[in-house]
């Protein structure tokens, strides 16, 4: 790339999907300066591809490219890599100046092990989940200690553009990422599921489809909005000797309610371990 002399307000270090979804409404919303932003990637292939995804005058390199380096002197930096990519990537990072703020999205990595990495840098855990792609995300933050209100501030209104955001000790965190992380391939399976049991029963199949995905958002949107509790909703839907009851019992034979519960303390355990 030829601006050599960039000074970017916000780096940015992996540019997959789920950081794609944090920097588009930043940009969209005017909160960073495309001018301002560098993001680095694995390859040029990848940087390229990037580029003309995102507004223009967006800086996007390689990891080989010279100006890479720079992205560690934003005051506001994005880690988004996959986590065995992390003690790699540490080692690229150049002497910094005036305690940057590092966002981590990495799973299971925890902020004691960030603040080794980056002796230099205030570190912020971000546990942000999929459905930040349409801005119905939930991110948890958990703050390393040196950070201050100013940068808290900056992370919310950063994480806010893309749902509701929660503050959180860390060692809530792997119960928090197997819930709201792990969840939607959880509910995914459920709706798809749900879709195959239609198509038994008569429908064709993209209606069954629609019809599963509607299901289920209309049915989160009223325990949200009505603040119920799941087993109100339950019992409103289910009356003696119908339809829904007959279900309900093939579920509770096939043992649903344990298996999500058991799905859940799985993935917990599995962050738990990858820290």
């Amino acid at each position: 790339m030829s601006t050599n002399n960039i000074q970017p307000e916000f780096g940015v270090i992996g540019l997959g999907r789920m950081a794609q979804a944090l920097v588009a409404p930043l940009l969209a919303k005017g909160h960073v300066d495309p001018q301002q932003l560098l993001a680095v990637v694995g390859s040029e292939a990848s940087a390229a591809l990037r580029r003309a995804e995102l507004p223009q005058g967006v800086h996007v390199v390689a990891a080989a490219d010279s100006l890479a380096v720079e992205v560690w002197r934003a005051p506001l930096q994005l880690l988004a890599i996959k986590p065995q990519q992390l003690d790699a990537v540490a080692q690229t990072c150049a002497p910094v100046q005036g305690r940057p703020l590092l966002i981590s999205v990495l799973a299971g990595v925890p902020l004691d092990r960030l603040q080794r990495l980056f002796p230099g840098h205030c570190c912020v855990r971000a546990v942000p989940n999929t459905p930040a792609l349409v801005g119905a995300g939930l991110t948890a933050l958990a703050w390393g200690d040196a950070v201050n209100e100013e940068q808290r501030l900056r992370v919310n209104e950063l994480f806010g553009d893309v749902g509701e955001v929660l503050e959180l000790p860390e060692p809530k965190l792997d119960a928090f990422l197997a819930l709201t992380s792990s969840g939607p391939a959880f509910i995914a399976l459920v709706a798809e599921a749900m879709a195959d049991g239609a198509v038994l029963a008569g429908l064709p199949r993209d209606l069954a489809h629609r019809l599963a995905h509607r299901t289920l958002a209309g049915t989160a949107a009223l325990l949200d909005q009505r603040a119920l509790h799941p087993g109100e909703l339950k019992d409103m839907v289910t009356s003696p000797g119908g339809t829904t009851i007959a279900g309900i019992r093939k579920l509770e034979q096939a043992g649903l309610r344990s298996a999500l519960i058991e799905a859940v303390m799985a993935a917990a355990e599995r962050s738990r371990q990858l820290a």
